[in-house]
């Protein structure tokens, strides 16, 4: 591993300065991604200073530089986390062989295909959320999504390093397409649904980025655990940023429950108050939670058996030793499976097969964690409402619960109970209006929009009323 160059025109601890060819090919692919940015990013912000954290390093502590830096200036780096280099392979069918330094040409398409699918869901999201900086509820909230944005963009960059260094003339190629397709393109859209879905307020933001960020957080650490070293490190270091993004979330959303609670305390309507009702809310939960369980795919899948048993995706923690058969073959899953009928029948699955419905379970435990935080708070503000994370069978249009149709808590119902009840489980156009009407910018600092609480503690230490945000 390299010491951190940042001196470098592109920030990095992987050795560019010696490597000439990566260095220029990546120099060269620099210019068409700010011109993506520019394009595509967020919107009428770039001469602005904002107060952002850029990555300078791997360590644990202080890898982060806190200042104000106009975005389109913004130092995006490449950085592989510090690891052994005698990294051995912990899972699958290669199990006590040496992790690889390059990629075995007989998993090389695979390979390629996860790291394409993982690189384009960083611009996707950026593309998705570019407008909504200019109704943003406060400075800080403002400067928490450009601090999101840039750090996918950051994300980009490691797949697109990956792709550059290991996957030749193909590479190249499949990085100039991450720059190509965009959200929402009827021609050319991204290449996993939900990174299609247009984020058009807040409410969509912070849930996107608790629930479909923290689907991210999954796969990062799937693929952290990769038998192709350059690709766990990649991931590893991605997911010290990522957590920022599913805090944002998890936060806003809570903030959200919090200032309505604190409306209805008071005796008052939400709605008159132009707050979020807490019946609104829930439907915007339910539909980015159970968008967000279909990015994990099948849970009978012979695609995540292949890739496990290759070694180039682990199960969730799969280096702590928690898991009995690192090798998975002695084991089984037990789903429950929809019948033609629409009964539910239990049936078990070899257990490499099941790698995603395994990833699912334990986004749902951690989606089910938050749940229980928001809760508290509610509880503690004296209302009865209560957040219900959604059956993992809800909405579902990908894995053996799609085209069947069950209500929030899992229950089969029938298709025409289904669309008699769909817009009590999810939002109508009725409701995206009334959210959207509450979507006007607060930029005086300190001050916040009426529908959303103030955070408790700012950023890096700094109070609610800092100046997040100069604008130019």
């Amino acid at each position: 591993m390299s010491e951190v160059d940042l001196e470098a025109k592109i920030p990095n601890n992987v050795g560019l300065r010696d490597n000439k060819r990566l260095m220029k090919a990546l120099e060269t692919w620099q210019p068409a991604f700010l011109d993506w940015w520019k394009d595509m990013g967020p919107s009428d912000f770039n001469e602005d200073q904002i107060y952002l954290r850029t990555a300078v390093g791997v360590g644990k502590g202080g890898w982060a530089h806190f200042d104000y830096v106009k975005m389109p200036e913004y130092r995006w780096g490449i950085f592989l986390a510090e690891g052994p280099e005698d990294r051995k392979i912990h899972f699958g069918d290669h199990l006590g062989e040496n992790a690889w330094k390059e990629v075995p040409g007989e998993m090389r398409n695979r390979l390629r295909r996860l790291i394409v699918t993982q690189g384009d869901t960083e611009p996707a999201s950026v593309e998705q959320q570019r407008l909504l900086g200019k109704t943003a509820p406060s400075l800080y909230d403002l400067r928490n999504l450009f601090q999101v944005n840039v750090e996918e963009g950051r994300h980009l960059w490691a797949m697109v390093y990956l792709l550059h260094t290991y996957f030749g003339k193909d590479g190249r190629e499949e990085a100039e397409a991450l720059l190509q397709r965009h959200s929402g393109d009827e021609d050319n859209p991204r290449i996993l649904e939900a990174f299609n879905n247009p984020i058009e307020t807040w409410v969509d933001f912070f849930c996107f980025t608790t629930f479909t960020d923290r689907d991210g957080k999954y796969q990062l650490a799937a693929l952290a655990e990769s038998a192709f070293d350059p690709l766990a490190r990649s991931t590893q270091f991605m997911l010290t940023e990522e957590a920022f993004h599913m805090q944002t979330g998890e936060n806003g959303v809570g903030r959200i429950l919090h200032r309505t609670a604190e409306i209805e305390k008071e005796g008052k309507d939400p709605r008159k108050e132009g707050a979020v009702p807490f019946d609104i809310m829930q439907k915007y939960i339910n539909f980015w939670a159970s968008a967000s369980m279909d990015l994990f795919g099948g849970e009978d899948s012979t695609n995540a058996a292949e890739s496990f048993a290759m070694g180039l995706k682990g199960r969730y923690r799969e280096g702590d030793g928690i898991y009995s058969d690192p090798r998975a073959l002695e084991q089984s899953y037990k789903a429950e499976i929809p019948t033609p009928e629409g009964k539910l029948e239990e049936k078990e699955i070899p257990l490499r097969r099941a790698m995603n419905a395994l990833l699912l379970d334990s986004y749902v435990q951690d989606c089910k964690r938050i749940t229980m935080r928001w809760n508290r708070d509610l509880e503690k503000l004296g209302t009865d409402f209560r957040v219900v994370f959604p059956s993992k069978r809800f909405n579902r249009k990908q894995g053996i619960y799609a085209g069947h149709f069950y209500d929030p808590e899992g229950n089969p119902v029938t298709e025409e109970e289904w669309k008699a009840k769909q817009g009590d489980w999810l939002p109508t156009d009725a409701d995206r209006a009334y959210v959207k009407s509450l979507m006007h910018p607060v930029y005086e600092k300190g001050k916040i929009a009426n529908w959303i609480s103030p955070p408790p503690t700012g950023v890096n230490g700094q109070p609610f009323d800092f100046e997040y945000v100069k604008f130019h």
